[in-house]
């Protein structure tokens, strides 16, 4: 007996004329080529031997590893300048102090001779005078260290220069408001004020 689906579906029945997709057709190609790749050789340049991409020089890594470098050379250069510049200031301030007490040792000297030489004098004129001569002396070596001392006495008040710890009737009327007297006197260091004046304002 003849198979009646044969008749009405001849040509599913046929396995020869089965309709064919262009698609799958190229997707097993594909796949094919694939396993092939796979089996055969490695073909990609930018593949390993362990098939992960080839690392490439990355030149801003290079760029940061350079300034990096830049930098630790150059905080290690300002470590150093603060050292040294550190030590030179305080061998800068030993120095000075050295310098200012060797030419302070001869008005040392000076009174411990007039000390000795005035102990049995009676004549306070004299032992002045000794006095004198040494504090001349002293003035002279401590201003050619830079040390000046301040004219206030008659002039007028300048907070910056001047402390007024008191006031009094002033004199004459031209000294009203100014300094009348001076109670300490005040010292420059070179154009630095190391010590304000006190003085007596007129009012």
């Amino acid at each position: 007996m003849k198979n009646p689906f044969r008749r009405i579906f001849p040509k599913m029945a046929n396995d020869n004329n089965l309709p064919q997709d262009d698609n799958l057709t190229a997707e097993a190609s594909a796949v094919a080529g694939e396993m092939a790749d796979v089996d055969g050789e490695i073909t990609d340049p930018n593949l390993t031997a362990t098939g992960a991409p080839e690392a490439e020089p990355n030149q801003a890594d290079a760029e940061l590893a350079d300034l990096k470098d830049k930098y630790l050379r150059l905080a290690a250069e300002f470590e150093n300048y603060k050292r040294r510049t550190t030590k030179e200031r305080i061998e800068l301030f030993k120095t000075a102090n050295q310098e200012l007490m060797t030419a302070l040792l001869p008005v040392l000297d000076d009174f411990d001779r007039a000390r000795n030489a005035t102990q049995a004098m009676t004549d306070a004129n004299a032992v002045r005078e000794s006095i004198d001569i040494i504090q001349n002396k002293l003035n002279k070596t401590l201003q050619q260290k830079g040390l000046t001392a301040m004219e206030a006495k008659g002039g007028d008040f300048d907070a910056e220069l001047h402390e007024a710890i008191t006031q009094i009737p002033a004199p004459s009327d031209d000294l009203k408001g100014k300094i009348v007297d001076e109670v300490e006197k005040g010292y420059y260091l070179g154009d630095k004020v190391i010590r304000h004046a006190k003085v007596v304002l007129g009012q």
